[in-house]
């Protein structure tokens, strides 16, 4: 059961609740349970099955696919008023998940059943249409990464990063090479590369762009086939 100052912040970041009738909002606060997971926590992994429908109202969860070698590519990450689309489709298709869920921060979430959330699926229109529409912006995403993998070297994507995340990431070398997909070596020599060329500055943990010229050069597609 749901406290009331769950209840709260579940409403504030999922306002689809707001639009359910008293008796569906009753029981999802009679069903759903609170659950408070540290940082580093494996929500689910490959090959688990899938058994509740989780809401984060703190923290932030990364999706990440591993390859044999053991490196990993984020596919995106979860946070509060987000949905998980692997999820979505593991509860609807009656399938396994394919990809790791990884707590980057701690995480406070409400989880609802799977019947419960088949139920709200099926007769909240409001529930139904926030999470459909979140399922398409992110297969919109999964798309880009998918062309950026597939079309587009490593030096384009982390200045494409770089610029889109900008102009100031608190963030590891290694976590950027979990981003995209490599290993930390070769984001610190590329890194080291930037720096040479007076795009960015590196510190402990912080990446500052200094010059976004430099990177927007790099991140260009070449358009030669278009004209």
């Amino acid at each position: 059961m749901l406290t009331e100052s769950t209840l709260t912040q579940l409403l504030f970041h999922y306002p689809a609740f707001h639009q359910m009738p008293a008796t569906m909002q009753h029981l999802v606060c009679q069903t759903a349970v609170s659950i408070d997971l540290p940082a580093n926590h494996l929500l689910f992994q490959e090959g688990d099955s899938c058994l509740s429908f989780v809401m984060p109202l703190s923290g932030s969860i990364r999706v990440v696919k591993p390859d044999v070698s053991g490196r990993e590519i984020m596919l995106y990450r979860i946070r509060p008023g987000d949905s998980c689309i692997l999820t979505v489709s593991c509860l609807l298709g009656d399938q396994m998940y394919a990809a790791r869920g990884i707590l980057d921060r701690p995480v406070t979430a409400v989880a609802i059943p799977k019947p419960l959330f088949v139920d709200l699926i099926t007769h909240s229109e409001p529930f139904r249409l926030q999470v459909f529409k979140f399922f398409g912006q992110r297969l919109a995403q999964l798309l880009r990464i998918i062309e950026e993998v597939t079309f587009q070297k490593l030096d384009q994507r982390l200045a494409t990063l770089l610029l889109r995340r900008g102009p100031r990431l608190m963030t590891t070398h290694q976590q950027l090479a979990d981003e995209l997909g490599t290993v930390r070596e070769v984001i610190n020599r590329l890194l080291k590369e930037l720096k040479a060329q007076g795009a960015v500055e590196v510190e402990r943990g912080k990446i500052t762009v200094v010059n976004t010229g430099v990177l927007q050069q790099l991140a260009e597609v070449e358009s030669d086939f278009s004209h």
